[in-house]
């Protein structure tokens, strides 16, 4: 056998983690031979035009529901709402789903009542959630949804609740900027299969990852990516985000060991 492919038992494969907080992690996967990629920094900030979101918001009286699938979502559409000079109250005549419980919790410390909140994130769980709740299991005709969401987003959530029925207004409350240049090559690389594995070392890593495209439903965009979890937790966490986790290391086994297992193994 090849000396390099024994002291370097991950050449040749290119694993995604997170650009901070890691530690060790990228080091030592580049030292058993990886290509090691770091996802994008991003920063919240406004919408470049609160024009759709206004109107949205002028005509709440026109909606059954209305979604936040994050903070983000629910911080700047109170914000928004405040400023043009509604009351929180004004939210008791629609139902209100949050999609985390963080988001949930955002919420209630904002005096906004929450109706619901999916077991699962994926937009297949968030659908049958709503249709469970409103007595409808196949079908959400007739509902009038409103989503706020960031400028850019990947998420599957909008089309599911068409498809079941609904109607849906996605408007824009937020953008997440980061280096377009290295979205773009991130984007390119995961649509065109050059990304191997991604490896989350945390929990938090996993919601960091998924606000980039602005989804709770990663599934679709990582199916052909394989997962890797630092341990029980961070699984749960990829879990919730539609995700299953094909390595994850057992005691005492750290997680680049687990990849080095799976991913340099002979045939794989």
């Amino acid at each position: 056998m090849d000396p390099v492919l024994i002291s370097q038992p991950l050449a040749g494969r290119t694993i995604l983690v997170a650009p901070s907080g890691d530690g060790e992690l990228p080091t030592e996967l580049a030292r058993h031979g990886a290509r090691v990629i770091t996802w994008p920094e991003i920063e919240v900030i406004d919408p470049e035009s609160f024009a759709a979101l206004d109107e949205a918001i002028q005509n709440l009286f026109g909606y059954d529901w209305l979604i936040f699938a994050n903070v983000n979502a629910a911080s700047f559409f109170l914000r928004r709402l405040q400023q043009m000079g509604n009351e929180i109250s004004e939210l008791d005549a629609l139902r209100v789903c949050a999609l985390d419980d963080a988001t949930r919790q955002h919420l209630e410390h904002s005096q906004v009542h929450v109706d619901l909140v999916p077991e699962q994130l994926s937009s297949d769980g968030v659908v049958a959630a709503l249709g469970t709740y409103i007595g409808e299991k196949d079908s959400l005709g007739g509902l009038n949804v409103l989503l706020p969401r960031a400028a850019v987003s990947r998420d599957p959530l909008p089309q599911a609740l068409e498809d079941a029925g609904a109607r849906v207004d996605v408007v824009t409350a937020y953008r997440t900027v980061s280096d377009n240049s290295e979205l773009t090559r991130l984007n390119v690389l995961i649509e065109g299969g050059g990304i191997d594995c991604i490896a989350f070392s945390s929990p938090a890593t996993v919601g960091v990852f998924a606000q980039i495209f602005d989804t709770n439903d990663l599934s679709r965009l990582l199916k052909e990516v394989v997962v890797a979890c630092a341990d029980d937790d961070t699984a749960v966490a990829a879990a919730e985000f539609g995700l299953r986790t094909d390595i994850i290391p057992t005691e005492p086994t750290p997680l680049v060991s687990a990849l080095v297992a799976r991913l340099g193994s002979p045939g794989h």
